[in-house]
């Protein structure tokens, strides 16, 4: 399962990328507004910055919400860089505009996808990655990762290429689950991904190990 931190906050990914993990990045409006990013030219920047720092796909989603200027958006997007995806939302001018990209030859991820029957239009429209977002569903008390499993059946049915990409991902947990279901990706906080290293027995063995190599070599 590929490794993707969904931030736009630099040394955040920068740490992930110190870990030798991360495979790629996710942003969004919210996350570039939470870093103080603002402005076209200044938003457009920091994708670049972003794809200097990771070797895999960096998805930037466009803010239009009518075909023309999801295409217009979106063509610019990915002439900013080789690795740039560009993130539509689940609506059908999206899956329009999915379609079209994927006729070029540019890559997609269609995002806010909450059901299977969505994801299975993403994977006719040729979409790369389909973010079902599963935190969100959690919320209203949906199970996100029943939709994960869904989405599964439906994409090894009939051999679709489009990835699953576990997006809205809160915790560690939702990281392994998610792992034995069989997304193809996951996109999360820096923290899920630090909640794998942790283990009480991880911890106490090597103070044990510490302890016992002091005492033989003093």
């Amino acid at each position: 399962m590929k490794f993707f931190i969904d931030t736009a906050n630099l040394a955040q990914i920068k740490e992930a990328q110190a870990l030798g993990v991360l495979d790629g990045v996710t942003t969004n409006p919210s996350l570039m507004a939470k870093e103080g990013i603002t402005g076209k030219n200044n938003i457009l920047k920091h994708y670049v910055d972003i794809c200097n720092f990771v070797e895999g796909d960096v998805s930037a989603e466009v803010n239009a919400l009518d075909y023309d200027g999801m295409i217009k958006e979106g063509e610019e997007l990915a002439d900013l860089h080789e690795q740039i995806v560009v993130k539509l939302p689940m609506t059908k001018e999206g899956v329009m505009a999915c379609k079209y990209f994927s006729d070029k030859g540019i890559k997609t991820n269609v995002t806010l996808v909450f059901s299977a029957g969505q994801a299975l239009l993403a994977a006719k429209a040729g979409a790369t990655y389909c973010s079902p977002f599963i935190g969100r569903l959690d919320d209203i008390s949906t199970d996100g990762l029943a939709l994960i499993e869904e989405i599964r059946l439906i994409y090894d049915n009939y051999g679709y290429e489009t990835q699953i990409l576990a997006a809205s991902v809160r915790h560690t947990m939702h990281i392994v689950n998610c792992a034995k279901i069989g997304a193809d990706v996951m996109t999360g906080p820096l923290s899920a991904i630090h909640g794998l290293l942790k283990h009480p027995l991880t911890d106490i063995g090597l103070a044990q190990f510490v302890a016992d190599f002091e005492k033989g070599n003093k």
